[in-house]
């Protein structure tokens, strides 16, 4: 299972917020690439970065920040937040992610997110399917759709997707647990999708249990900011 340390970005800076609250920001570091640089020097290989100014304002804004991160690091980044249009994806695509996760857009214009599947393979493109009360929220989740998960995450799997990220918006920043349940439903629904979780994740404990469930990855970010899982305890899980 890959073990993904989170960066969020908010002015430039590494920050975290509790179940997708902007008001509720913390600001954990002022460099986001000494973070990233740090879980490099740990052996970690991926990095989960996601612009939370790009999320709200509808386009990609800290690409500065990830071009940065992928030209002094050798992590494999998958990059969300603000992909809303092929200049985008084309930004992210040219600072240097590997993938990246296409949210609210995969709500709103389903025939663009197809098309970028269609052209860049299922490799590239994370399906991210956030979800608040059963269905996906949309807008750096300051909104919630008409889309129920299971339904959404189906037509896309009709499409090709491979890979997504699915995040229980109430177990956000929360340190409560994992959606373990949500994940066991959607892993028997869709036992082909390479299904990656995030949200809630607390201890050494949650990340072996989601192992056991074969989950294709494990997103984690307040638990490394508070100190609850060491960079040297996950140094010996990579």
């Amino acid at each position: 299972m890959r073990i993904i340390p989170a960066i969020d970005i908010m002015d430039g800076k590494c920050v975290r917020l509790t179940q997708g609250n902007y008001d509720s920001k913390k600001i954990y570091r002022a460099n986001p690439l000494d973070v990233a640089m740090e879980f490099a020097d740990h052996g970690i290989a991926y990095l989960h970065v996601v612009d939370l100014d790009g999320a709200k304002a509808g386009k990609v804004v800290n690409w500065k920040v990830l071009e940065n991160i992928a030209g002094k690091t050798g992590l494999h980044i998958d990059f969300g937040g603000g992909i809303k249009s092929d200049e985008d994806l084309n930004i992210a695509f040219d600072s240097g992610a590997n993938q990246i996760t296409a949210g609210s857009i995969a709500v709103a214009d389903r025939e663009r997110v197809v098309s970028w599947l269609q052209r860049y393979g299922s490799k590239k493109i994370i399906l991210g399917a956030d979800t608040r009360d059963g269905r996906i929220a949309v807008g750096g989740w300051v909104e919630t759709s008409d889309k129920e998960l299971e339904e959404f995450i189906e037509s896309y799997m009709e499409s090709g997707i491979e890979y997504s990220i699915c995040t229980d918006i109430s177990k956000d920043g929360m340190m409560e647990g994992p959606a373990f349940e949500l994940y066991a439903r959607l892993k028997k629904s869709f036992p082909e999708l390479k299904l990656i979780a995030s949200g809630g994740i607390r201890d050494l404990d949650d990340l072996d249990n989601l192992a056991e469930m074969n989950m294709e990855g494990a997103i984690v970010g307040k638990a490394i900011y508070e100190g609850a899982i060491s960079l040297k305890e996950l140094e010996k899980r990579c």
